[in-house]
């Protein structure tokens, strides 16, 4: 069932499953918190209370927000942790969710108790002339639906089995009345105001980094400079792209129950 927890601005959609120790889950830039289908049952069954979210301008989530990106996000992380008042939670973030997580761990450290950074952007990556022309294309608001449902799945090339239907229940989001703006919104943000707070953050954290993740010309490379700027552990994991949990749930949550055990004991 989905519930609601209303903001400054906007509302913020949420599912809640299972019970015990809480783990929130932030999706990437631009995807529904669906991106979780798959990782949430294997952490319910594990022991564990599941929060997923959808970002502003996305899925259940209103669009009529004044910003958008990962410090806003990160903002309304941090809301929702003091509403759910459940103690110190994990929090898994992928993309600009592990941005959101790395600005609230380092803001508000007592109400996290470890990070789980997949495929993380915590600083603005060096893109390349190609990718910056289609980020710019993507600020156009008749263009950037179609050009980013193209782009899409070049992050998940090991796709799962209900890609399509995914794929258009992402589309149809997009088609919600007062979104088109929100892809461009989203392509204009930095991180750098996350890369600022990495040497604040005190919390226990993993890297998680698909080695075919094509937001990065070194993906490995990446995972290991968020490590050392953290002190954090790296999982690797051979061919995944840009969302892991989604083309190998189950190393994932291996990787995330055993990091939480480290964390609690």
């Amino acid at each position: 069932m989905t519930r609601y927890l209303d903001l400054p601005g906007g509302r913020l959609a949420y599912d809640d499953e299972g019970e015990g120790p809480l783990i929130v889950c932030l999706p990437s830039m631009l995807d529904l918190r669906s991106q979780y289908r798959f990782l949430t049952p294997l952490l319910v069954r594990a022991g564990h209370r599941v929060v997923t979210v959808d970002q502003r301008g996305m899925g259940d989530t209103s669009a009529d927000w004044d910003e958008y990106g990962g410090i806003p996000l990160a903002r309304d992380l941090m809301a929702l942790l003091r509403h759910l008042d459940a103690g110190p939670a994990l929090v898994h973030g992928c993309s600009n969710g592990a941005a959101a997580a790395v600005y609230a761990a380092a803001e508000a450290p007592e109400l996290i108790s470890g990070l789980v950074l997949s495929a993380p952007f915590v600083r603005d990556g060096e893109a390349g002339l190609a990718q910056r022309l289609t980020q710019a294309v993507m600020r156009v608001s008749a263009l950037a639906r179609p050009l980013y449902m193209a782009y899409y799945p070049k992050w998940e090339p090991r796709p799962p089995a209900d890609f399509a239907e995914h794929k258009a229940r992402l589309d149809a989001s997009f088609r919600r009345p007062g979104r088109a703006r929100v892809i461009g919104a989203y392509m204009s943000m930095s991180h750098a105001e996350a890369e600022a707070r990495l040497d604040r953050v005190t919390a226990p954290a993993l890297v998680i980094m698909g080695t075919a993740d094509i937001d990065w010309p070194d993906p490995v490379a990446e995972a290991e400079w968020v490590a050392g700027r953290l002190d954090a552990e790296v999982v690797l994991l051979e061919g995944a792209g840009h969302h892991p949990h989604v083309e190998f749930p189950e190393r994932v949550a291996e990787a995330v129950t055993a990091f939480h055990r480290a964390v609690a004991s």
